[in-house]
């Protein structure tokens, strides 16, 4: 084999993109029924836009991120993630000049340089929904909501449902400082990435995935003591919209986003099904990255959804989305194969997938390969039914036989 794909990056083949397109299909479902609307945007920007939105410090930034120069001297990178994109199509097209709230969705690829492991890619999949416009603890409450919808219809309900508040630029300064102290203090304890996120973006410590780490910062100060009373009311307004959905969360005083944006409220949907990597979902409130991208001030809160992880947790249902062929036409001889051609262009135009062996094969083999399809419907036509003008149509499951005139064989289509 001379070519290989890249480290890192994966074939999705048949069947198994049938489940990909199913969980696409009803995010899509879900989105339309909270009103949102798809956006796409390119998979390469200028580097700039995720510098300044994501953060030079983060590690997405300094040790992730694909990045070449163009034949100007430009830097551009391969998207590691969707919503400062979003933000910058939503300020250069005008739609922050319309006012009121945006919803906007996208599905796509995203790209980072990291260790490949399950669910953790080099170039991944994922479902992004933003709302830009509404500083409010409903829409943050929505957004959650929105989330383990689209989870529970995609099939997955072995999950929680973990927030908690970052604070603001008012409050989260100081809680920075008094983390920054206590990490400090247990220096010897973190790992070296640790070491530099304590210098540089303490909050990021609680990402960390090393054993050590989640040891040395259980007796770290909480966020939650910290927050003014401003974000400390809009949480309570939070929780108590989720209470009043039913929606069952568990608060979880350490749990931060990776990216600099974030504030206020903030959420990730976990799963013991995954291992280290247990996060499905998360996302939070970004007031502040519009204005950092160039536009007004304006309030907005997103999520993502991993496809690679929904697609793990749901392995064993892809059988389900495997859809067999509507219609197998057995045909016997060239003559049959011309008369019954423009029959099955005719059947396709009205929906039904119909296969055909395309070889010169015996009806035997043409029957096992249409059980291999999982089709339907037969249609055989030799030459003795050419002759009457008329085919053999078997239902695959009962193997009941009916005659049908070849003039009539369209009609399948609606009684199929």
């Amino acid at each position: 084999m001379e070519f290989s794909s890249i480290k890192g990056f994966r074939d999705i083949l048949p069947p198994e993109t049938g489940l990909w397109q199913g969980i696409e299909e009803t995010a899509r479902k879900v989105f339309s029924s909270f009103g949102f609307l798809e956006i796409r945007t390119p998979a390469m920007e200028f580097t700039e836009l995720f510098s300044r939105g994501i953060g030079q410090e983060t590690d997405i930034v300094s040790k992730e991120m694909y990045t070449l120069s163009d034949s100007k001297g430009r830097g551009m990178a391969l998207r590691p993630e969707a919503t400062a994109s979003v933000v910058r199509a939503y300020l250069q097209n005008g739609l922050h000049e319309a006012g009121g709230v945006h919803k906007l969705y996208t599905i796509g690829p995203m790209f980072r340089h990291e260790r490949p492991q399950k669910g953790r890619l080099r170039q991944f999949h994922q479902i992004n929904a933003e709302l830009l416009g509404d500083p409010g603890p409903v829409s943050d409450a929505e957004m959650v909501i929105m989330a383990m919808t689209i989870l529970e219809a995609i099939g997955i309900y072995e999950v929680r449902l973990c927030i908690n508040s970052l604070g603001c630029v008012s409050c989260r300064p100081g809680y920075r400082n008094t983390l920054s102290g206590y990490l400090s203090g247990i220096r010897n304890s973190l790992c070296e990435d640790c070491r530099r996120r304590a210098e540089l973006n303490p909050l990021r410590v609680f990402d960390c995935k090393v054993e050590s780490c989640k040891e040395a910062i259980k007796g770290a100060p909480s966020i939650s003591e910290h927050i003014c009373r401003g974000c400390a009311e809009h949480f309570d307004q939070v929780k108590s919209y989720l209470d009043l959905a039913g929606l069952a969360f568990t608060f979880a005083p350490n749990l931060v986003r990776g990216l600099d944006y974030y504030c206020k409220t903030t959420f990730e949907i976990q799963t013991d099904r995954l291992g280290a990597q247990n996060a499905v979902a998360g996302g939070g409130r970004y007031d502040g990255l519009v204005k950092m991208l160039g536009g007004p001030e304006m309030p907005a809160i997103g999520f993502a959804v991993g496809m690679e992880r929904v697609a793990a947790l749901l392995e064993d249902t892809i059988p389900r989305y495997s859809k067999g062929a509507d219609i197998f036409v057995a045909a016997l001889g060239e003559a049959s194969k011309k008369r019954i051609f423009p029959i099955i262009a005719a059947l396709r135009k009205k929906g039904l997938r119909v296969e055909m062996e395309y070889g010169e094969k015996g009806l035997k083999a043409q029957l096992k390969r249409a059980d291999k399809l999982n089709a339907g419907k037969v249609i055989i036509l030799g030459e003795d039914e050419l002759k009457r003008g008329e085919a053999i149509v078997r239902d695959m499951a009962t193997k009941a036989q009916e005659t049908v005139p070849l003039d009539r064989l369209v009609s399948l289509a609606e009684r199929h």
